[in-house]
């Protein structure tokens, strides 16, 4: 949406809603005869659009290069229930997670409080999508918030899964283009602040980071899925035992990719080449860069400062490191300007909610 605000952006189309696949394939089968894009690489950027181009893979890359995985590898990654699974053969670390067959099951899982009540995979619009995940307090909550979530998930995509403690210090990120399961170019981060901070949509502040435990677990999963494309690996850790437990994986480009760029890695030109058969040097994002969220990373920072989380001087010397803009430039401000009052509205929508609950 940002994008075709963009004055580089010669012209916009619609994709047809997720919930008709076939007519989405044949929007991306005339853009690319009757628009010129045949060849040109594809990109999918949401959830939905990376299941439809890997469950199709195999008819969509007649007409696009593509940068993800066929479905055999993507489910991996997609469905969090598999990524537990694999997680768990290989001895990483995650936290306890369930994935009850029905309310019964709910009603006496082996579970610690507080806990959150997540879908395996974030197919479609709905509430509990948008959201991420509910946290529940007790049995009670859990039960009704379950309740609630199979009227608009189907039960058995639901899962449970411990809180781990902790804020923006404790979540870290390692992100990668992969050949075969191999990180061709890499970059650890950690995601100091979230939008909202508990479980975030999007991440206003992130900066570059080195720490080699990360890595390696990354780079074990990746191995086994035999991952190929651009992924985020999503780490948190846990301060009782100072794990870093595995969250999610990410299996396309993810949002604040543009920090690459700062610390030494363009990942969407990476990827351009090496699905071009070009050549891809390997390469390691340097530490200490940062990237922040225009306008969405005050309110963040504001409320952190508030819970005596993040000191004034902390949050000033972030803004004076010159870090790298989601999506405002100075040669090309309209997206970063365009960006401010959908924030906006999607902050007003989430408070309201949270406040109706």
């Amino acid at each position: 949406m940002l994008g075709a605000a963009s004055r580089y952006a010669r012209r916009g189309v619609v994709c047809p809603p997720c919930k008709n696949e076939e007519a989405q394939l044949e929007f991306l089968r005339h853009l690319a005869l009757q628009q010129g894009l045949r060849g040109w690489v594809l990109f999918p950027t949401t959830d939905d659009m990376v299941a439809l181009v890997g469950k199709h893979h195999e008819f969509l890359a007649k007409f696009y290069r593509l940068t993800t995985p066929p479905w055999t590898i993507l489910r991996w990654g997609c469905d969090k229930r598999l990524l537990h699974q694999l997680a768990t053969d290989l001895g990483i670390a995650s936290p306890p997670t369930f994935c009850p067959r029905d309310r019964k099951e709910v009603e006496v899982l082996p579970c610690t409080f507080p806990s959150i009540l997540k879908p395996a995979m974030r197919l479609g619009s709905n509430r509990l999508s948008r959201e991420k995940a509910w946290r529940v307090e007790d049995r009670a909550e859990l039960l009704a918030r379950y309740d609630e979530a199979c009227r608009i998930v189907p039960h058995e995509l639901l899962m449970v899964q411990e809180v781990l403690p902790g804020g923006g210090e404790s979540q870290f990120s390692y992100a990668a283009l992969c050949r075969n399961g191999q990180p061709l170019a890499s970059m650890m981060a950690r995601r100091l602040r979230q939008f909202p901070m508990e479980f975030g949509r999007f991440s206003t502040y992130v900066e570059s980071i080195d720490e080699p435990p990360i890595a390696e677990a990354a780079a074990r999963l990746l191995a086994a899925m035999q991952f190929t494309g651009l992924v985020e690996v999503e780490f948190k850790r846990d301060p009782r035992d100072g794990k870093f437990k595995v969250l999610d994986v990410n299996p396309r480009v993810w949002g604040w990719h543009t920090l690459g760029r700062r610390a030494g890695v363009d990942f969407p030109y990476l990827a351009w080449r090496l699905v071009n058969g070009e050549d891809v040097v390997p390469v390691c994002g340097r530490p200490g860069a940062g990237w922040f969220r225009l306008g969405a990373d005050f309110p963040m920072a504001l409320q952190e400062i508030f819970r005596r989380r993040l000191s004034i001087a902390s949050y000033l010397k972030s803004l004076w490191s010159s870090p790298e803009w989601a999506t405002f430039a100075w040669d090309d401000p309209l997206p970063g300007v365009a960006g401010l009052p959908i924030f906006f509205v999607m902050a007003a929508r989430h408070w309201y909610t949270r406040g109706s609950v």
